[in-house]
Order: C-alpha cells, then sequence, then structure tokens
C-alpha cells in the first residue's frame, strides 16, 4: 500500500513537467500581440501634427529637430502602449515572442539612427526622410515575422513610401506624414479592432 501514493506523486509531478513543458513550447512560439493598435493610432496623429510643423521650419536644421521631437514622443507613446496592451491582456511584456520581436526590430532602427547622427552635422538631409521610412520599415516587417499579419503588411508600405522618398527627396515631409502619419493610424486602427487594442 505504501508505494502507491509514492507512485501518484511520480505520476503527478510528471503531469506537471509536461504541462509546463507544453506551455514553454507555446509560449516560444507564439505571436507577439501586443501591438498597440491605439498607441499607433496616437503615434500617427503627433507624425502628421510633426510633419505640419517641420514643413513650417525655416531651415533644414529646425526641420530635423522637429522630427527628433517626434521621434521621441512616438518611441514613448509605443513603449507606453505596448506596456497597457500587455497589461490588460495580463500576458508578460517580456515575453518569448517579445523579445524576439524587440531583437528583430531594433537593428534597423539602430542603423536608421546611426545614418541620421553622421548627417546631422555635415547637414545631409535630403536622404533623411528615405532612410527613416525604409529603416523603419524593415523594422517592422522584420519585427512582424513575429506578430499578426497586419504588421509586416505595414512594413512593406513603409518600405514603398521610403523607395520614393528616395526617388523624389524633394517629396520627402509628405512621404514621412503618410508613413508615420498615415500608416500608422489606418494599421493602428485595423490592429485595435481585429487584435483587441
Amino acid at each position: 500500500m505504501a508505494a502507491q501514493p509514492n507512485r501518484v506523486l511520480s505520476m503527478q509531478d510528471h503531469a506537471i513537467d509536461n504541462l509546463r513543458f507544453i506551455r514553454e513550447t507555446m509560449e516560444r512560439s507564439g505571436a507577439f500581440t501586443a501591438v498597440p493598435g491605439w498607441g499607433g493610432v496616437v503615434m500617427g496623429v503627433t507624425a502628421l501634427i510633426a510633419s505640419y510643423i517641420a514643413s513650417r521650419q525655416p531651415t533644414s536644421r529646425t526641420w530635423l529637430n522637429a522630427w527628433f521631437i517626434e521621434a521621441l514622443l512616438a518611441a514613448a507613446i509605443g513603449a507606453i502602449a505596448v506596456w497597457n496592451k500587455s497589461r490588460v491582456a495580463r500576458s508578460e511584456i517580456f515575453s518569448a515572442p517579445t523579445r524576439k520581436f524587440l531583437l528583430s526590430f531594433t537593428p534597423a532602427i539602430i542603423t536608421g539612427a546611426l545614418i541620421t547622427l553622421s548627417a546631422y552635422p555635415s547637414g545631409s538631409y535630403l536622404i533623411l526622410p528615405g532612410v527613416w521610412l525604409t529603416c523603419y520599415g524593415s523594422s517592422v516587417i522584420s519585427g512582424g515575422t513575429f506578430s499578426v499579419r497586419a504588421v509586416p503588411i505595414m512594413g512593406a508600405g513603409f518600405l514603398l513610401l521610403g523607395a520614393l522618398a528616395f526617388y523624389r527627396p524633394d517629396w520627402g515631409n509628405p512621404c514621412l506624414a503618410a508613413g508615420f502619419g498615415g500608416l500608422h493610424i489606418v494599421f493602428g486602427l485595423l490592429i485595435a479592432r481585429r487584435y483587441g487594442g
């Protein structure tokens, strides 16, 4: 009779280990669903405002400063929105899919920042809209492979606008407005509607 409780405990431990393995496997293969739809909409609105303010600037340097402020504001909005969506969904903010998303998203963003910093002292600003749009689009596509389908599609839109900005540098500010403003609003609404905020 004494062997029976040990056997039950052993089976229970084995079942718990199996459930833990299944949960960890599902977490590693899951999608990053904390992409903030409403946060994207807010980032889009602030980008449209920044585009208007930037277009009214008297010099290229002050134009660039307006977009620098927008980049910092958008990054803060995005981080808060991801945290809030994760909190509401009661999911871990640094789960395996989130880490994969961030590791894929970050390199092209860093590349864009380095190109911008090298262009800043020389005043070579004409290429920057194309650089920002293509680097951000590349980041969104890369990170989007671990997210919902709408995310990499949005990234492709950024790449197309970046190509247009390289082809027509005089359209740089409108391309930035269409990408960081328009695409964020359209896809933000789509993500909010279909994927819970």
